[in-house]
C-alpha cells in the first residue's frame, strides 16, 4: 500500500455504509480524486469535520484498488462554516464546486490552475471580500478560460474586428460585430461588457463599482455561456438565481 500527501479542496461527499463517506476532492498535484474517509461519520472521528464541502485540507492518502483512502487530514482553510451559514454564499459556492467537478473530468490528472482558481474563489466567498454573485461570475469566466473557452468582451469573437461591439453571441464566443452577429444574439448594455471584462481580468475596482442592473444582466450571460460549453444544466445554478 503506497502513501502520498496532497492539498485538496473538498467538492462533494456522500455516505458509504454505516460510518464511512466517499469524498470527491480537487487536489493540487493529482487533480480530481475520489477517496474513502473511514469512520468519519462517527462522532469520535478525528477528522470527519475536515472532510466536508468547501474545506481546504492537507491530506495523506493511501492508494486503493478502486478508491484511495484518507488516512490523515489537517485543515488549511476552514471555509465550510462561514460559507454554509449564509444562503447567498452557499448557493454561489455550490455552483463553483459543481463547475470544478465538471471541468476536471479525468481523475488523477493534474489541474493546477483550476485548483488554485477554486481555492481563491472559495476563500473570497468565505471572507466576504466581494458580492457573492460577482465572485461566482468571475470564477465561472476564469475557469472556462482556463479550460479553453475564454469569451471575448471587446473585439469580435468571430472575425477579430476591434471593439467595442454591441452584441453578444454565446455560440460564437462572446462579443460580435454587426457583420458577424447571428440572429437572436443578445444586446447587453455597454456597461455590462465592461463589467464582464473586469470579472474575467480580476479588476475588482471596476467590478465592485458596477450597478446592480448590469450585474444582473451579466449574470444571465455568464450562466448561459457556462452551461453552453459544459453542455449540460448545472443543477445548483437555479438556486442562485433565486437569491
Amino acid at each position: 500500500m503506497s502513501l502520498y500527501r496532497d492539498e485538496a479542496l473538498v467538492l462533494r461527499t456522500h455516505k458509504l455504509g454505516e460510518a464511512d463517506r466517499i469524498v470527491t476532492l480537487l487536489t493540487r498535484q493529482h487533480g480530481k480524486v475520489r477517496a474513502v474517509g473511514k469512520g468519519v461519520r462517527r462522532t469520535s472521528s478525528r477528522f470527519g469535520s475536515r472532510l466536508e464541502p468547501f474545506m481546504h485540507v492537507d491530506l495523506q492518502l493511501s492508494t486503493g484498488r478502486n478508491l484511495d483512502i484518507v488516512t490523515q487530514a489537517e485543515t488549511l482553510g476552514a471555509y465550510g462554516r462561514p460559507v454554509c451559514e449564509d444562503y447567498a454564499l452557499y448557493t454561489a459556492g455550490t455552483v463553483m464546486l459543481e463547475t470544478a467537478e465538471r471541468l476536471v473530468e479525468t481523475e488523477h490528472e493534474p489541474a493546477l490552475q483550476q485548483y488554485w482558481l477554486l481555492v481563491g474563489a472559495v476563500r473570497a466567498l468565505a471572507g466576504r471580500e466581494h458580492t457573492p454573485g460577482l465572485v461566482l461570475d468571475s470564477y465561472l469566466l476564469r475557469a472556462l478560460a482556463v479550460a479553453g473557452w475564454a469569451p471575448s468582451f471587446t473585439d469580435c469573437a468571430r472575425c477579430g474586428a476591434v471593439g467595442p461591439h454591441h452584441a453578444f453571441a454565446i455560440a460564437s464566443g462572446g462579443a460580435v460585430c454587426q457583420a458577424c452577429r447571428p440572429p437572436g444574439a443578445a444586446a447587453p448594455a455597454p456597461e455590462t461588457f465592461v463589467l464582464l471584462a473586469a470579472l474575467l481580468a480580476g479588476d475588482w475596482s471596476v467590478a465592485d463599482a458596477s450597478a446592480e442592473r448590469h450585474r444582473g444582466e451579466g449574470n444571465g450571460l455568464v450562466a448561459a455561456y457556462c452551461q453552453f460549453h459544459l453542455e449540460r444544466q448545472l443543477r445548483s445554478l437555479p438556486m442562485v438565481e433565486r437569491v
